[in-house]
């Protein structure tokens, strides 16, 4: 440490910086996860052949989650082999798949009080899953490989019930909490630390081609069966509530509710509130300020 008990001042942020951020943060996910998994073995036997294959026998978070997803979509005509193959080269060569996948699981683990660990929201949650295997698919949408990508968004909707167009872009630190039923369209773009919940779509108006489905900003959270159609905008930190139907743009920091949807404390002089709903969770904090709620 350098004279005065002073810390040696941070080197300069830059790209090659936070790859090594990342590369650090994967690796102590990693740890956590085999740990959690030889910990889930010895409590529960019957577990572990399982824990083994798909995390124990495993050197890197990208072949555990590569060797996952390729069992879990493979099909008759679609080896899992294949699909393994074409999961781990698209994460070994893209540091930002794997950040994202960290960041992902990162989200499940601190905003859903369901999730007891990271190893089950890798090995179980199926919302987490179907976003990593989007982002491959999202990959090959840009690399002009189709084909494979709606290949495998067919799967993956068929296996998750989960429905996203392999052109749709989604950030990373995103949450689909339970994940059923959601629908995202393809010039959809989706922010960082965004929570998204079932039965939501994100979708466009009719037959209109071009830019045609909606933009959520980063910390959005929408609600359980919500419905956002057209080229619209979602502000940065907007809530989305439960089963509301949105048309129009939203403004950040904003809260939106009902069918169709009106924002809370109207529209010339909205409520707005501090806090990212999108990692805070809180789906019902506004109701305590809304006149119109009645029982």
């Amino acid at each position: 440490m350098p004279a005065g008990g002073l810390r040696s001042p941070s080197p300069p942020r830059t790209p090659a910086n936070d790859y090594y951020r990342a590369d650090d943060d994967e690796a102590w996910v990693w740890t956590q996860i085999k740990a959690e998994a030889r910990r889930d073995a010895e409590s529960e036997p019957a577990l572990a052949s399982y824990l083994y294959s798909t995390i124990l026998s495993h050197s890197s978070l990208e072949r555990s989650l590569a060797f996952h997803l390729g069992n879990k979509l493979c099909s008759s005509t679609l080896l899992s082999t294949l699909l393994y193959d074409l999961f781990l080269n698209t994460f070994s060569s893209d540091p930002s798949l794997r950040a994202a996948a960290v960041a992902d699981l990162r989200a499940a683990r601190v905003r859903d009080p369901a999730c007891i660990s990271f190893s089950h929201c890798l090995l179980n949650y199926k919302g987490y899953l179907a976003c990593q295997a989007h982002r491959v698919a999202h990959k090959l949408w840009t690399q002009s490989r189709r084909p494979l990508a709606l290949a495998l968004q067919s799967r993956i909707s068929d296996v998750f019930a989960i429905d996203i167009h392999p052109a749709a872009k989604i950030g990373k630190g995103v949450l689909f909490d339970h994940a059923t039923g959601v629908v995202i369209g393809e010039t959809a773009v989706v922010g960082n630390n965004v929570s998204i919940l079932h039965h939501v779509t994100l979708g466009g108006t009719g037959k209109a081609l071009g830019d045609r489905h909606p933009k959520i900003g980063d910390g959005v959270l929408i609600g359980a069966g919500a419905t956002i159609l057209g080229n619209v905008n979602i502000g940065e930190g907007a809530k989305i509530g439960a089963g509301s139907v949105v048309l129009i743009d939203v403004p950040p920091r904003t809260t939106a509710v009902g069918n169709p949807a009106r924002l809370v404390g109207g529209k010339e002089t909205p409520v707005k509130h501090e806090e990212f709903p999108g990692e805070s969770m809180d789906h019902t904090s506004f109701i305590s300020e809304w006149s119109d709620y009645i029982i």
